[in-house]
């Protein structure tokens, strides 16, 4: 008879969306990410908590952050990780995700890390597996462990959520990261300003529980914290700018933009950043106000919590089940 083990206190055995999370499931997380924080500035980074575990990186995007980031949390909790190369696999010969699916699960991997252009993808995979499986961004639905590595950020830097104005800015439609970080910053008590051309607004953003600006000096006006976000050029089947010098004039953050923002106001980008476009250079490389190194940072140590708290969570609750 196997041990009784204590589950461990995440109510999902998959990272399919911040939806899908707890106030508690959050806090576990963030608490958990924060303990990694010094370890990966130290020499040795290397833990055995993953020791003997199989992780699969399976990125039908391209990315480089996030799978980077991803097979370097894994391999720092001492996993053996495999990145599979998308362009030369049956993937390309015509092979469904539902297959491939299968394929993998014939392998008895431990988690699944996944990056998909379809939204839901993750969410099919994860009813084909008996293992956790972590959404890596699919389509425009979200990118909870972006959303969760800000909020990381926004701690470090700030010391708490609750209260603090933010506004999110740019293509709101096309983002997974805008909506995973509403659904989290709504969650943790912010109030939160999207600055958007009305042409890149969602149909349906009543129910996101926002302020809502197209002036950006109005919606960035107070803030604690300004987001930039990236113009999603693959996922516009049309014109929705006329220019890239327009965009930059209007929705580009700017020294005279900022100045409209609290004086200690920082500056997020989920990445790549499109300057003179997107955000002004100088603004992107000043470390007084930019956080996004500390992103890239701090994202290793959400994604080492990530994969811990779901590895355990499977290991766990099979072992009560055997009971």
């Amino acid at each position: 008879m196997a041990t009784k083990t204590k589950a461990v206190k995440i109510s999902q055995k998959h990272l399919l969306g911040i939806q899908d999370l707890s106030i508690n499931d959050i806090k576990l997380i963030l608490d958990e990410a924060s303990k990694f924080i010094e370890l990966n500035k130290s020499k040795n980074k290397k833990l055995d908590i993953l020791k003997g575990k199989t992780q699969i990186n399976l990125f039908f995007e391209p990315s480089t952050r996030t799978q980077s980031s991803f097979e370097l949390a894994g391999k720092r909790l001492g996993a053996d990780v495999m990145s599979m190369n998308i362009t030369n696999s049956a993937i390309k010969k015509g092979e469904t995700l539902i297959d491939t699916a299968m394929t993998l699960n014939a392998m008895h991997p431990d988690i699944i890390v996944i990056r998909h252009q379809d939204s839901g993808a993750c969410n099919l995979l994860s009813q084909k597996v008996n293992c956790s499986v972590l959404n890596a961004g699919d389509g425009r639905r979200e990118h909870p462990t972006q959303a969760l590595l800000d909020a990381l950020t926004i701690i470090n830097r700030k010391k708490k959520i609750e209260g603090l104005k933010i506004a999110i800015c740019g293509d709101i439609l096309h983002s997974r990261v805008a909506r995973s970080n509403i659904y989290l910053l709504n969650m943790l008590g912010a109030e939160v300003n999207i600055v958007t051309p009305t042409n890149l607004l969602p149909t349906d953003i009543e129910k996101f529980g926002v302020n809502i600006y197209s002036d950006m000096k109005k919606g960035v006006k107070d803030c604690d914290i300004v987001m930039m976000l990236r113009l999603q050029n693959e996922r516009m089947n049309s014109s929705f700018l006329s220019s890239n010098r327009e965009y930059y004039e209007y929705y580009g953050l700017t020294p005279d933009k900022l100045n409209h923002a609290k004086k200690d106001c920082i500056i997020m980008h989920p990445g790549p950043m499109n300057r003179g476009i997107e955000i002004d250079t100088k603004l992107a490389d000043d470390t007084n106000m930019s956080v996004v190194k500390e992103q890239v940072e701090l994202g290793v140590a959400i994604r080492m919590a990530c994969l811990k708290i779901f590895c355990e969570w499977w290991k766990n609750n099979i072992l009560l089940m055997q009971i």
